[in-house]
């Protein structure tokens, strides 16, 4: 049975998680005031209506409670704290909410929230280590010292065996998988050279981050 997802909030955030809910063969109702967002996104979706939220008459008439998730994505401090409050109230199942600042997400806890999310914070943060270093393609938070990067092979990683480069022992960094021509090979062996169009998938800390850019820019 697929699963049915309520994202209550089309902008840029709300509107990108309900196309890729949609892409994945997910059941999406997308609900937003802007009659132009909801044109724009019904093709895509299940359903799209546009309705005003903050009402929790028309969460019930929505039927929200009966989603295995609903999802909170209006940016307004006040109307993202109603519309969670009414969800947990009417029994809405999973919860999820977007957050501004650390004191909003507490206040979204407090009335229930099962989970907040940082979308602008962790884009800031993905940014930041991309820029930081530019063999770093992507990353993934998993807790505040430790994270999952996408490293592109290139420069001084180019040529090198993981065995050679000691990747572990240097900066704690283990290397799960290889992407290689949109294939992911998750049995590495230590002793084959890397391929300039390569892609490290590791699982390491974040200041490993900063002695890998050491490296590269040594050569």
């Amino acid at each position: 049975m697929q699963k049915q997802f309520a994202i209550i909030g089309l902008g840029r955030f709300g509107s990108s998680l309900a196309r890729t809910l949609a892409k994945l063969g997910a059941e999406v109702l997308a609900v937003d005031l802007d009659p132009e967002k909801v044109r724009a996104i019904a093709p895509v979706v299940t359903e799209a209506v546009e309705a005003d939220a903050t009402s929790q008459s028309v969460l019930t008439e929505l039927g929200v409670k009966n989603f295995d998730v609903a999802v909170v994505a209006i940016s307004g401090f006040e109307a993202s704290l109603l519309v969670t409050l009414y969800l947990k109230q009417l029994g809405a199942g999973q919860v999820v909410v977007k957050a501004a600042s650390d004191v909003h997400a507490r206040i979204l806890e407090s009335v229930g929230a099962d989970t907040v999310v940082f979308p602008e914070k962790d884009m800031g943060r993905r940014l930041a280590y991309s820029l930081v270093s530019g063999s770093v393609i992507d990353y993934i938070e998993l807790s505040e010292d430790y994270g999952v990067i996408e490293i592109a092979v290139q420069g001084a990683l180019v040529g090198r065996t993981l065995r050679n480069l000691d990747l572990r022992n240097k900066m704690g960094f283990n290397i799960v998988a290889i992407k290689r021509d949109n294939q992911v090979n998750m049995y590495v062996n230590p002793d084959e050279p890397l391929h300039e169009t390569d892609v490290m998938i590791a699982i390491g800390p974040n200041d490993g981050i900063r002695r890998l850019n050491e490296i590269l820019e040594r050569g």
